[in-house]
């Protein structure tokens, strides 16, 4: 017997005694890293996925052999624990977007694709350095788009993710739908290590649900057409509620520490008076938009040293969360706009 046909044999015992371990652990609810780990006629969940989209309409073995080909990443679970939006201040986070190459590089990409920026504002009411400041955050306008296959990080968040496996679960049967209707083989699809995906990290629902053919070439293609990116992101503000024209937030001033009696950073609809507040010690800089009895978003951002930065959220701010829900992202965005738009305006 040759060593490779003695070595492919222990590789096969290895297997099957990984598949019985991994068994076991599935049953407790732990992470089982196998070979086949996805593999539907191993995993009773992995089946039920199977039968539910089957019945959807896509093809049993084509889902059977492209679930089965899906790996394990344990990258993915500590990426997820790990996230910047969790465990950075402001001022850290503020640092990694607002560069000045960045912003040069919204200032170059809406120059090169300015009528789809000036057609999605005409048809969505979405600002042009606001469509910018998203995709320069995401992706640095398309140069990074992710190096995690898609199908793996889905799956691995799917069965694997302690508390969110039922939302990524849906998103793993929105990729399969879409590679099905695309006739594009989800395995080749490459994203973020939470299954977001091309110019705009879109996650597979929400290009279901927003994704635009905004050139009219027949295609919703967001991983190599910025014009279709372009348009999907002012799509996907618009139908979040984005108030054209409306602000994004106002600077304030407040106590050195923030009142405890004030729920800060809560990425939902505006919801705290501008009278209660002002009764906490907090106000606009300036004039703030909307009546006095208006609802904000109130924004208490850490900085180094211990300081804080207090800012008001307006409805706009909100919808920014809608595509990420962090506070500080939201707010890396409206800086990043902002600072292209000084740019563009200082070249005219």
């Amino acid at each position: 017997m040759s060593i490779a046909l003695r070595q492919q044999r222990k590789r096969r015992s290895f297997k099957m005694a990984i598949v019985v371990l991994g068994g076991c652990l599935w049953g407790l609810g732990l992470p089982a890293v196998a070979a086949d780990d996805f593999a539907p006629d191993s995993h009773p969940r992995v089946q039920a996925l199977v039968d539910e989209l089957a019945a959807r309409g896509l093809p049993r073995d084509w889902l059977t052999a492209t679930l089965s080909r899906a790996e394990f990443n344990q990258q993915v679970l500590d990426a997820m624990a790990g996230a910047a939006e969790h465990h950075l201040r402001w001022d850290e986070y503020r640092d990694i977007f607002i560069k000045p190459e960045r912003i040069q590089g919204g200032v170059e990409f809406i120059a090169a694709h300015r009528e789809a920026f000036e057609r999605a504002q005409a048809e969505y009411g979405v600002p042009a350095e606001i469509i910018a400041a998203i995709i320069g955050v995401e992706t640095f306008y398309g140069r990074y788009t992710g190096s995690h296959r898609v199908l793996d990080s889905l799956a691995t968040l799917a069965f694997h993710h302690a508390s969110r496996g039922d939302f990524f679960r849906g998103e793993l049967a929105a990729l399969l739908e879409i590679s099905n209707e695309q006739d594009v083989d989800p395995a080749s699809l490459q994203g973020s290590y939470a299954g977001a995906m091309g110019y705009p990290q879109f996650i597979p629902t929400s290009y279901q649900a927003y994704a635009v053919d905004f050139d009219a070439d027949g295609k919703r293609d967001l991983w190599h057409n910025p014009v279709d990116a372009i348009g999907s992101v002012g799509n996907y503000f618009a139908r979040h509620g984005w108030q054209p024209g409306g602000p994004l937030y106002v600077e304030a001033r407040g106590p050195a520490t923030p009142p405890a009696s004030v729920e800060f950073n809560r990425t939902r609809r505006p919801y705290a008076g501008l009278a209660e507040l002002a009764a906490q010690g907090i106000e606009p800089q300036g004039t703030a938009h909307g009546a006095a009895e208006g609802a904000v978003i109130p924004l208490a951002l850490e900085l180094a040293g211990g300081a804080t930065r207090y800012r008001l959220g307006y409805e706009n701010f909100y919808v920014i969360t809608r595509y990420n829900h962090s506070h500080l992202y939201a707010m890396a965005v409206s800086v990043l706009a902002e600072r292209i738009r000084s740019a563009l305006e200082g070249e005219a």
